[in-house]
């Protein structure tokens, strides 16, 4: 049983607060029903402000009056827990404080004046209309995508799409008796058919017309921090728009072509490429961030920020249900089930409540840093470090390990690779028109070159690189240029025979380098 010490040097915060046994029933209830409607909490009574103890001894019929206040000033009924702790109070005496351990609750609590309050930080916040209903849709008190979109009608939904989802997941029947007879997307009241969100979401021809901003929008930064006005620092700003799968699907490609990759010369001559983000998870913060916004928040989209250190996905809403910081990698709960259950149909999900967990193994097993979440008002922020990141790649990074390219040239990979660094300044004083973006490709082909001739195709899928012409001109012409490579076929450059093979000015540049 805890003591009397660990209630005074608790600090007040989200889940503890300390009140003087004085405290009026209906104040109470405002901290009970802040509490019971967050993450629930521990409030003791008979400490004051400026913890001294005061205890509640002689005040039986008061406390008797705040033990009754879950159930006489609470709209539901809060559970809470009393428990009476021993003390010495501040006048030396024997006494009690008394101990109410508040329950968090998949319910909306009020107070009996009909008032809402959210716990944040060390304060009870009050609700207003929207603010409580964004709640209630958070703990699934109401899911907001059953909820029928005004001046929606079925006209706005591609049944031709409808039936190849039909015909994916085995439903025999059309598309119109799916959406009406299956999870409720159109729903007839009064004699009027009504179309939820959820069907506009998913089946709509222009989802955007309805929710604006339900869309995921891409922004790169030059840096490690977001900045604004004259030192703005945004290089590349993508929208994507659509039902959920088109975005889905548009944003992971479109992201993928922005992770960068390091290529090292590994065991046995051979090249290692390892990326900055594990691809399991830098596309698990956008499915999850498509699949359980709140789209009940129009005022804001979905926000895949990527910076030179970092790599951040914002989405709009509070943590679902009984989902919390705390307890992600075991507690599950969908704010759109039928969102995503769609998405597990398209593999976008493998299994529900997986993916965190499965985030926080692959960052551990990869030696990444734990995946990091916020939660800022009605916005949660996930965030991933850059494995390129200066403190991170050198922790992680095998010994000798030699960096030879990040997709962008990006400098961090001098700070790690002496040799490759040395390397690609004699590239860019000899191949003065070499672009930086072809340096991991020509030290790719001239270590290749120092073990026997290879052919230009060889080369190309060496290098990844599938046309022949950009190849030529932007890897092997300056190797040829600059007189470190050579055609073993001089007399027949065309020749279908044709090889190259590093010249002694070549192998010499190779061997100083020891690569």
């Amino acid at each position: 049983m805890k003591t009397i010490d660990y209630y005074l040097n608790q600090p007040e915060g989200q889940t503890y607060d300390k009140k003087s046994g004085r405290i009026e029933p209906k104040a109470l209830a405002i901290t009970m029903v802040a509490m019971a409607n967050a993450d629930g909490g521990t409030i003791a009574i008979g400490i004051e402000d400026d913890g001294t103890v005061s205890g509640i001894d002689g005040m039986t019929e008061h406390i008797n009056d705040l033990l009754r206040v879950p159930f006489d000033y609470c709209i539901p009924s809060v559970n809470v827990h009393p428990q009476r702790i021993p003390c010495t109070d501040k006048d030396g005496k024997d006494n009690h404080i008394l101990i109410l351990e508040v329950e968090q609750s998949s319910a909306m609590h009020a107070t009996s004046s009909d008032e809402a309050y959210y716990r944040v930080g060390d304060k009870s916040k009050k609700l207003s209309f929207d603010d409580r209903m964004q709640i209630m849709l958070a703990k699934g008190v109401q899911y907001y995508e059953d909820y029928p979109v005004a001046r929606a009608t079925v006209d706005d939904l591609d049944l031709d799409f409808v039936s190849k989802y039909c015909e994916r997941i085995g439903y025999k029947k059309d598309a119109l008796t799916f959406l009406r007879t299956n999870g409720d997307y159109i729903l007839n009241k009064d004699g009027k058919e009504q179309v939820s969100g959820a069907a506009i979401l998913l089946f709509g021809k222009d989802p955007q017309r309805f929710f604006q901003r339900a869309w995921v929008r891409f922004i790169r930064y030059d840096g490690t921090e977001e900045k604004v006005g004259r030192e703005m620092n945004v290089i590349k700003d993508v929208i994507f728009k659509g039902r959920v799968l088109d975005m889905t699907r548009d944003a992971i490609a479109f992201v993928k072509t922005q992770i960068k990759e390091h290529t090292y010369l590994g065991p046995e001559a051979r090249f290692v490429t390892e990326v900055e983000y594990p691809e399991f998870c830098w596309t698990e913060l956008i499915v999850n961030a498509i699949a359980h916004r709140d789209y009940s928040i129009l005022g804001t989209d979905i926000q895949i920020k990527m910076f030179d250190d970092h790599y951040t996905v914002e989405s709009p809403g509070i943590l679902p249900g009984r989902v919390r910081l705390n307890n992600m990698r075991t507690t599950h709960f969908s704010r759109n089930p039928k969102i995503a259950a769609f998405m597990k149909e398209y593999e976008f999900i493998r299994e529900f409540g997986e993916g965190v967990d499965r985030m926080y193994r692959e960052l551990e097993e990869g030696g990444w840093p734990k995946p990091v979440f916020k939660q800022d008002d009605f916005m949660l922020r996930a965030s991933l470090s850059s494995r390129f990141a200066p403190e991170i790649a050198l922790e992680i990074a095998p010994e000798n390990q030699t960096i030879s390219h990040i997709n962008d040239g990006n400098s961090l990979s001098q700070a790690l690779s002496p040799a490759v660094t040395s390397l690609s300044q004699v590239l860019s004083q000899v191949c003065h028109k070499l672009d930086r973006e072809y340096y991991a490709s020509v030290i790719k082909v001239m270590a290749e070159l120092t073990k026997e001739p290879q052919s230009l195709r060889s080369l190309m899928q060496l290098t990844g690189d599938t046309n022949r012409g950009r190849f030529k001109n932007n890897v092997m012409r300056h190797l040829l240029d600059a007189g470190f490579a050579e055609p073993t076929i001089t007399d027949n450059p065309n020749s279908s025979k044709q090889k190259y093979t590093l010249t002694v000015k070549g192998k010499e540049l190779m061997k100083s380098y020891e690569i």
